[in-house]
This record gives C-alpha cells, sequence and structure tokens, in this order.
C-alpha cells in the first residue's frame, strides 16, 4: 500500500494535489489556530487536520486520514464541534470530505515521512527569511484603524496597541512583504503613520508604541471613509496591484453609521476586516444606530472578513489566526473594482450622417469615460472598433495597456463615412474584439454609439453579445430610433439605453455610463 504523506497542522484542502490522498496529520495541533469552512463537506481553503479532528475522524493526538476532493458549494455552514468552531464561507470553488485512513500506511509513514504538501502561511519552512524583505508570501497594503474614542479608554487602548504591534511583527513586514500603517478614530480621524513611512517591522512597534490616545466619540464611519479614500494613494505608499485591507478595531459599539462607509471603501477597492472586541453594555445598546454595522461594512458578508475577541486581555491567541486572514491573497474579493477589473469595447458609428466635427464630439465622449479607468496590463483594457458598411478594429484590448496610450489612440481615430450595419458591427465585435478575451478575469462592456437606423437586424447580434457575457450599453444620438437602441441595450433595458437629440449632449452622459458599468459590475459581484 502507498504510504502517507506526512503534512503540517495548517495544510489545506487546497495544497493537497491528488483526487484521493492519504495523510498524516501531526499531534498536538492547536485548536483555537485552525481554520475550517463547513461541516462534513469542508471548502479547500479549510485546513485538513483541522477538519479531521472537527468531523470525529481522529483526535488532536494525530493520525492518518484520507482526503477526497469534491467540487464547490454554494454554502458551507458554521458549526461547532470537538473543540473547533467551523465558519461560514458562501459559494467556494472546490471542497473535500475526510474519512480515516488505513493503520498500516500510518506505521509505514511514521518510518519516512515525506512532506509534498506545500507548508501554508501558517507554519513557516525552517529558512531564514531575508528581514529587509520581509515575508513575500504575504503582499498587502494594511491600515489598521485603531479606536481612539472614550468607549475605550486609556487603559484598553494600550492593550489595542500591544495587540496590533503583535500583529504588525508577525505579518512579517518588509520591503517586498506586508506594509502597513496606523488611523487612529476618535472625534475626527489621524493618520498616524502611512505605508510609505516603515519598511521594518521593528520601525513600526517603535511608531505604535508611541501613539497617543485622543478621546471622544468613536466616529468609526467617519474614519473608515476617509481612510479608504484618503489612505492609499501612490505618493502615501499604496502599491500597485498589492491588496488594499483596512482592519477595523472597535471596542463596543460604532457611535456613527458604518454603511455608506462601507459602499466606499468597496468603491475604492478596499478589504474591509472589522475586529469586535467586547459585547456593548445595555446604555450602549440604546446609541446604536445599526445592529447590523458588521455586514454592513465589511468586504463581503461570508464570515471571512469579520472578528470577534472577548477582551482585550490575553488577546495573543487571537494574533496569528488574524495574520494568516490578512495574508490569505485569493480571499481579498474586494481588491477587484469597476474600475480595474473591466474590458470596455467601443463601436462607433463612422456613417455619413455623423461628419467630421461630430465625429470629434464622439471621440471626446469615448475619451471621458476611458480616462475615468485603471488602463494597465494587470487592471481594464479599452478597445475600438468604428463601422459604416465595413467595420475596422481601432485598437484591441492587448494594443494598448496604459491610460495615455489609449487616450492618445482615440485621438488619431481617423473618420471613415459610409452606410449603418451596427448587427454587423456587433457580430464582428463579439468575434474578433471580445473573443480572444472572452476567459480572461475582467467583466466584459460594450458601449454602441450610433445616430441613425441600422440597415440590418441589431437584436439577433445584440443577443449573443450578451449571451457571451457582454452588457450592452446603447448610445443614441440624432435620427438613432429607440427601438434599436432598446433592442440592443442589456436588462433592465431603460438604465442601459441613452438618448441624446445632439452630439453636445453626449458630454454629460460619460459620468452616467461610468456610473453604469460600476453598477454592474458591483452586482455581478455580490
Amino acid at each position: 500500500s502507498l504510504a502517507s504523506t506526512a503534512i503540517t497542522c495548517f495544510t489545506r484542502g487546497l495544497d493537497l494535489r491528488k483526487g484521493t490522498e492519504d495523510v498524516l496529520c501531526p499531534a498536538n495541533c492547536p485548536l483555537w489556530q485552525f481554520y475550517v469552512f463547513g461541516d462534513g463537506v469542508y471548502a479547500s481553503l479549510s485546513s485538513v487536520c483541522g477538519a479531521a479532528i472537527h468531523s470525529g475522524v481522529i483526535t488532536n493526538t494525530g493520525g492518518a486520514v484520507r482526503v477526497q476532493t469534491l467540487p464547490g458549494q454554494e454554502n458551507y455552514p458554521a458549526v461547532n464541534a470537538n473543540g473547533i468552531q467551523s465558519q461560514v464561507l458562501s459559494r467556494w470553488a472546490s471542497s473535500f470530505s475526510v474519512t480515516a485512513g488505513a493503520k498500516n500506511t500510518a506505521l509505514e509513514a511514521v518510518g519516512r515521512s515525506v512532506s509534498t504538501a506545500r507548508p501554508s502561511t501558517g507554519k513557516r519552512p525552517k529558512k531564514t527569511v531575508d528581514k529587509k524583505a520581509g515575508n513575500k508570501d504575504c503582499k498587502a497594503d494594511i491600515a489598521f484603524l485603531i479606536d481612539g474614542s472614550y468607549n475605550i479608554g486609556q487603559r484598553r487602548f494600550n492593550l489595542q496597541k500591544n495587540f496590533i504591534g503583535k500583529v504588525a511583527v508577525m505579518l512579517g513586514i518588509g520591503i517586498e512583504g506586508p506594509h502597513v500603517g496606523v488611523v487612529q478614530a476618535s472625534e475626527h480621524p489621524k493618520i498616524e503613520f502611512y505605508l510609505k513611512n516603515f519598511t521594518a517591522a521593528k520601525e513600526v512597534l517603535f511608531a505604535i508604541k508611541e501613539l497617543g490616545f485622543r478621546g471622544g466619540n468613536s466616529n468609526t464611519g467617519k474614519a473608515l471613509k476617509y481612510t479608504a479614500q484618503k489612505f492609499f494613494s501612490l505618493e502615501n505608499g499604496a502599491r500597485k496591484g498589492i491588496p488594499k485591507i483596512i482592519v477595523v478595531f472597535l471596542d463596543g459599539w460604532p457611535s456613527d453609521d458604518l454603511e455608506e462607509a462601507g459602499i466606499v471603501a468597496r468603491e475604492f477597492g478596499v478589504n474591509v476586516f472589522i475586529v469586535s472586541v467586547a459585547k456593548p453594555t445595555t446604555e450602549e445598546l440604546g446609541m446604536v444606530q445599526d445592529i447590523g454595522f458588521v455586514d454592513k461594512a465589511v468586504c463581503r458578508n461570508n464570515g471571512f472578513f469579520s472578528y470577534q475577541m472577548p477582551t482585550w486581555f490575553g488577546t495573543t491567541k487571537y494574533v496569528k489566526p488574524l495574520v494568516q486572514k490578512l495574508c490569505s491573497h485569493e480571499q481579498m474579493l474586494c481588491s477587484k473594482t469597476c474600475y480595474n477589473s473591466v474590458n470596455i469595447g467601443f463601436l462607433i458609428d463612422g456613417s455619413s450622417s455623423v461628419g467630421e466635427s461630430n465625429f470629434r464630439l464622439v471621440l471626446e465622449f469615448v475619451s471621458n469615460v476611458a480616462k475615468a479607468f485603471e488602463i494597465s496590463d494587470i487592471g481594464s483594457k479599452v478597445a475600438a472598433v468604428q463601422f459604416t458598411y465595413d467595420q475596422r478594429t481601432e485598437f484591441s484590448f492587448t494594443d494598448y495597456i496604459t491610460k495615455d496610450k489609449v487616450l492618445s489612440a482615440i485621438r488619431n481615430i481617423r473618420y471613415m463615412s459610409g452606410g449603418t450595419a451596427t448587427g454587423d458591427a456587433i457580430s464582428f465585435t463579439t468575434r474578433n474584439v471580445f473573443g480572444p478575451v472572452k476567459d480572461g478575469p475582467n467583466k466584459n462592456f460594450l458601449i454602441v454609439l450610433t445616430d441613425g437606423q441600422s440597415y440590418d437586424d441589431v437584436r439577433g447580434p445584440a443577443a449573443a453579445a450578451q449571451k457571451a457575457g457582454i452588457t450592452v450599453f446603447s448610445v443614441g444620438v440624432a435620427w438613432a430610433p429607440l427601438d434599436d437602441l432598446k433592442d440592443m441595450a442589456s436588462e433592465p433595458r431603460e438604465s442601459h439605453t441613452f438618448f441624446t437629440r445632439e452630439f453636445t449632449g453626449l458630454e454629460q452622459m460619460a459620468p452616467d455610463i461610468i456610473r453604469g458599468i460600476c453598477r454592474d459590475f458591483l452586482d455581478s459581484k455580490q
């Protein structure tokens, strides 16, 4: 029989490569550090040994476990069993189940344990970590939003500082690893230090020790909104393509509303975690504006982004699980925003009725929409096709990967002049422009601009585009018939159809189109 693979306490289902694998769990894993999602069927993010103890297959003395890979589930319930509290998770791509492994394979494994599983971020292999570089497996830009209100008081404020100091050290701060900054929430938020100020754990620790207690109301909502908008600028040290995270520490309850701040943070691509400490006192409860504030503020209401500690005393055991969350790159669902994760194709009517000067106004509109997005090789992409009876790809999604180059390519589009075959043009664009990117990570949008009646059918080609996962906005000018525009637009048609009598009216439509793209993007992610 095959020997089992010895794994660590922190090896996850997704670290194992085979459909069925016999593994050997070590003894004395710390139960409170386990990440387990589900019951019986576990999300592949879960610790294998944690799931095995949770389901009763082994105890904490370790032992042989057989792991079976299963498809993903719509949701994983939270169940407390055998000393482990599993967590809720909605929708995950793959799962696994655990059963008792064969005894003889276990004995063999003791003799020659080979580990093929990648150790997860929880237990780092014993290699010397380059102190300056930091933990390269944990790339994140993190703001600790600490509670500096009268609610918490000076003594607990100091305990809070100790806790974030421990988290900062365990993260492995360094030039190529995580960077952190601190914002204090009180009457008015104050940025204590930025991401760029320190890149060594020692310096960060010293800066945290020096923080003074401000007092006042907690106004966490105000502070969260301020941090999402102001903290992560490139000049303040935020890095491109690295997850932005705000960890909000709350003693008791917020004194203001968090819902709007949560929406702003999601729009800015920030992953919000809430660490709530201590339950509210009876008099605090009377002042709470919204009991469900955690669900409204966090990045996703799936259990992953909220974290509870009963008190500020004895918090050491909560450090590692929080660090593991902050380093779970693939879980940062809010890093993708409508600004950095869309492909926008413009289909531009070049027929004779438009005319040269109006055609310039159309290109200006295209530029105004395009420049709102973060265009880069890892971000959003833009393409343009001009059509009459024929179609001409002006540039495809992969031709230009900086905003400046895209805007200059738009300015250089030459007016064709000719007839109007919009249906053909939609089919051409779906096939040739969106075809090559259809399996990519970005969400696809097509903006059709036309000033007249199409000579061919638009309904069939538009339906095919939508079936291929492209959201269609139709923008009509002058003589474009409303029926055609509605037939092309995605559902709900009212919010995807735009019309203006004059070409000069295009300018004020750009913000509505941008907002529409962001709304559709967020709806598709919920």
